[in-house]
């Protein structure tokens, strides 16, 4: 996987739980350009390796923006960040990836909790560039947590920014926007946070009329799976395109561990199904989709992908194009 080496040029606090950090190429160098939805993958000096959405403007070369929130139950790469990180500290990350892309539309509705502003702040950032017309709703517990405040309060010329507090009475189960009980054609919805919020707003949006191709999210962690007692997760064998070759994966190895157990190079970053760096096309059998990254839609298509690092499979086998 290829990398690219930054230096921490700015820390910036962002609300009470919050940092931003910018990172910028090495001197005489420049970054890949990147669109609003991108996301890199940071490698950490311990060993980690954890994806984070760009922010700010999109498309400059000379920095990234990202913000990273000291989450509670952290796995480790929050704490570090916020811990150990130090300025003019250089780090590895990969190019942008971009897996939540603006599609175009007539005009936009960005939903955002907490530090799931990021990706939609980017947006918000594209859309008044190219003069199109949206709203920002962004949802905080308390008004000290909101983070790029400046921004937020410089105003946009073609967009709207609401910012909605539950200690005040908005919360998304209280005080949703009124354009999500108004869906139309050439209307898109983007959504970016924790897990149930993104779920209660997708479900009230569906029951006002939404069509599930026009509300587009990302998640920064995978959902709780729930498995019925009765299904017994069974091995399977997957078979590599390229030479042929099969091997047993049983119920307490994933797909990506077997294949780098026997030498195969596996492209992994976030091992739980959230960043699509080891999506690969399957060729036959019938993939038992874990991940967040794909859609519904583009789970039941007729080309199938499957995440190696958490992905199982419904059929005795699975020939991959590996």
């Amino acid at each position: 996987m290829e990398k690219l080496a930054v230096f921490v040029d700015a820390l910036s606090r962002q609300g009470e739980h919050c940092i931003a950090v910018r990172l910028t190429p090495e001197p005489g160098k420049s970054l890949p350009a990147w669109e609003a939805g991108a996301h890199i993958d940071l490698h950490l000096a311990n060993g980690l390796i954890r994806q984070y959405s760009l922010t700010g403007p999109p498309g400059g070369t000379d920095h990234y923006l990202i913000c990273v929130k000291n989450e509670r139950d952290s796995r480790g790469g929050s704490r570090y960040l916020h811990n150990e990180l130090r300025l003019g500290q250089q780090m590895e990350i990969s190019p942008p990836r971009n897996l939540f892309p603006l599609e175009e539309a007539d005009s936009y509705l960005l939903i955002a909790g907490g530090i799931g502003l990021t990706p939609l702040l980017a947006m918000a950032e594209e859309l008044e560039r190219l003069k199109q017309p949206f709203e920002l709703h962004y949802y905080v517990k308390r008004r000290s947590h909101v983070i790029f405040r400046e921004r937020l309060d410089s105003h946009f010329a073609y967009g709207r920014c609401h910012v909605g507090s539950g200690c005040e009475g908005r919360s998304p189960r209280t005080a949703l926007p009124e354009g999500l009980a108004q869906p139309a054609a050439g209307k898109k919805l983007y959504l970016c946070g924790p897990e149930a919020f993104m779920s209660h707003i997708r479900n009230r949006a569906l029951d006002a009329g939404w069509r599930s191709e026009d509300i587009h999210s990302e998640s920064f962690q995978p959902p709780a799976r729930n498995i019925p007692c009765a299904q017994i997760e069974h091995d399977f064998t997957v078979t590599l395109k390229s030479s042929g070759m099969s091997f047993t994966v049983p119920p307490d190895k994933t797909i990506a561990a077997v294949l780098q157990e026997h030498g195969v190079d596996v492209p992994l970053s976030c091992e739980m199904g959230i960043c699509g760096a080891c999506l690969t096309p399957v060729l036959e059998g019938k993939a038992d989709h874990r991940d967040t990254v794909q859609s519904e839609t583009e789970k039941a298509g007729q080309k199938q992908l499957i995440t190696l690092c958490c992905s199982r499979s419904l059929t005795g086998n699975l020939v991959i194009d590996l």
